[in-house]
Parts: structure tokens; sequence; C-alpha cells
């Protein structure tokens, strides 16, 4: 899913990206092809609500609801009318990743045949840090993206921008930053971005819960480090968003682990942007590792590469309306479940 805010960029990515896309074919869904500001030189064919480019990627707009439009590109492509390899949704400069990933969760057929890679947000490094300050929805699309994409950095200084992305690692401690240069990123990067894929390895997964803002890969991990967001004159959207983590050294008893997620969506679950992990549960020997948006979850995929002796859990929760004190509390939960030896990492 590629989000951002309106100007932000988004169109200039997608229109870098479609040109220079090898050994895949991209279906890209947008809200209206005139909208869209696509290149028309990318263009070779139209039919209907389909349109070919040169690449041999396809654009299509959404008709009804993000569903039927999934439903119907799908069967197109069993059908043998269509290919493509993957989907790439545009969202609207307004728009709440969080329906949208739950619309993949709720839906048995987008079950079936679909998987979230990633959220892919771009921030406009110019107008980024005002559009923050105004605009709660481009907080949150800061909040769940899995990666940031940095646009328009030539048009600020150097230290302009290491405050901002400071800011922005503040929002999410666990999304990577890339600069774009004039819309251009490594595509490669652009793809397997969640840990949820059932062919992911253990340090994909774990890369996926990791902090990006330290070389420490367990700095800040505990839940109880202070986070980048309080400063002296905190942001009033920025405030708004909640994220706290933990690391656990001993295997979570299955009650515990249920009843602390049990709690946490029945007294919060409107205001989970997201809770994702690696988690070890005693008696059971392969980790698994979990995501949920609000109250609905993917199903779990075990990772069944894992060596070694380690059998730590990671979890991370990002929510909105809720202070770091609560969600630090919540996860206190599992932590009182530990081994009185265990300390905070």
């Amino acid at each position: 899913m590629l989000t951002g805010f309106l100007g932000a960029g988004k169109t200039t990515l997608l229109n870098a990206v479609i040109p220079n896309v090898t050994g895949l074919k991209i279906a890209v869904i947008v809200n209206e092809f005139g909208e869209a500001g696509l290149d028309h030189d990318l263009i070779e064919a139209v039919d209907e609500d389909i349109v070919l480019m040169q690449s041999g990627c396809l654009c299509c707009s959404i008709r009804g609801d993000l569903s039927r439009t999934l439903q119907d590109l799908f069967t197109r492509k069993q059908e043998d009318r269509v290919n493509f390899d993957r989907v790439l949704i545009e969202t609207t400069g307004l728009a709440d990743p969080g329906p949208i990933l739950q619309t993949f969760v709720a839906d048995p057929y987008l079950t079936k045949n679909f998987r979230i890679d990633g959220v892919v947000t771009v921030v406009d490094a110019a107008t980024g840090p005002d559009t923050l300050d105004r605009q709660f929805e481009a907080v949150s699309q800061v909040a769940m993206a899995d990666l940031l994409v940095l646009s328009k950095t030539d048009l600020v200084s150097e230290s302009d921008r290491r405050v901002f992305e400071t800011r922005l690692r503040s929002l999410n401690q666990t999304a990577d930053i890339l600069k774009a240069d004039r819309g251009v990123v490594p595509i490669a990067s652009l793809w397997d971005l969640s840990g949820m894929c059932p062919q992911q390895t253990s340090n994909q997964a774990l890369a996926w819960l990791t902090p990006t803002a330290t070389s420490d890969p367990l700095a800040n991990l505990s839940g109880l480090a202070p986070s980048g967001r309080l400063s002296a004159a905190p942001h009033t959207h920025d405030a708004r968003i909640g994220s706290a983590s933990i690391v656990l050294h001993n295997p979570i008893p299955a009650a515990a682990f249920d009843l602390w997620l049990d709690t946490l969506i029945m007294l919060r679950g409107p205001d989970i942007l997201r809770v994702k992990g690696v988690v070890h549960l005693e008696g059971i020997e392969t980790p698994f590792v979990f995501h949920g948006v609000q109250h609905l979850f993917d199903p779990p995929v075990p990772l069944h590469d894992w060596q070694g002796g380690d059998r730590q859990s990671r979890i991370v929760v990002i929510a909105r309306d809720m202070t770091r004190a609560e969600l630090v509390y919540s996860l206190d939960m599992l932590r009182a479940h530990q081994h009185s030896e265990t300390q905070p990492v």
C-alpha cells in the first residue's frame, strides 16, 4: 500500500517505479485515472477500467469498493485476461491506512487470495512538519508505515532534515527511512516489508520489529526507555500516537498471552493502530509472528527456521489516544509472568 498526504509525492514515486520494474508485473490500483497524474508516456492502451502500460504493468481505478476491484482483477488473472505478480494500492492523501489493512483481514476472499506486503508512506521533507501539525491523518500514515520515503529533501537544509527524521522515528520506531532522489528509490526496497510472509526468515521477521534509530538492535525495546517523542514542546498531533515495545526473555504462558491480548483489544481495540510481534509460548518449540489492526488479526505465521537457544519474545504496540504509560502498563501484564531474574533490556 502506497500512502502519504496530499502533495507528498506518491504519484512521483509511482511514475519512477513503473518503468523501472524488472522481473515483476505490477497491478496498480488508484482512485481515478484522472486524479492519478500518471505519466502518459507509460500508457500503451486503455480497456474500460484497465490501463495497460509499456512496462507490462496494469493500472485500474477503484470501481465501487476496493474488495470488488481486487476480486475483479483476480478473476481476470485467473481467466488469463491480465497478468500480474503484485498489487500496489495508491491511497488518497487523506486516507487512513487502518481500514484498508482491516479489509484484507476481514474479507474472506481477500484473505485467501492476497497478502499485505507492507505500508509505504511518502513524507514531504519541506511541508511535512507543518502537515503533521495540522493533519492527524498524516500522523497516522507515518505511525502505521513499514517504510517511510522522505521526498523533496533537496528543498530543506541538512539540519532541518535530521530534525524531521528524528520526529518521524519518534512516531514510528521500526520503519526504515529512505531518502528519495526526485522520486527515485531502490525499487527492491519497496517489497517484502512485512514479517508475516510464510516464506519469511527469522532474521527478516526480527528486522520488522527492531527499532532503526539506534545501532543497538535491542535498544529501547524494554517499554521503559524514554520515547524520542517526549520533548519540551511536544507536537499536539504527535502526542496522540503512543508506542511501546518489550523484550521478554523467557517463553510466555499461553493463557497469559491470550489474557493480555484479549484485555488490550477489549478495552482499547478501536485505538490500536498496529500490534505485532514474535512470540515464544511455553510448551511450543516454534515461535510465531503475529500482527493485528484494531481488533482484527492475521493468522499467525510460525518461524520454522528459528535456531539456537534464543527464546526471547518481542512485541510492539502502536496506538492512538493512549499514553505511553498506559501502553507500558499493558505490557507489564506480560512482564509479570516472567521469572524474577528477567531484567528489561
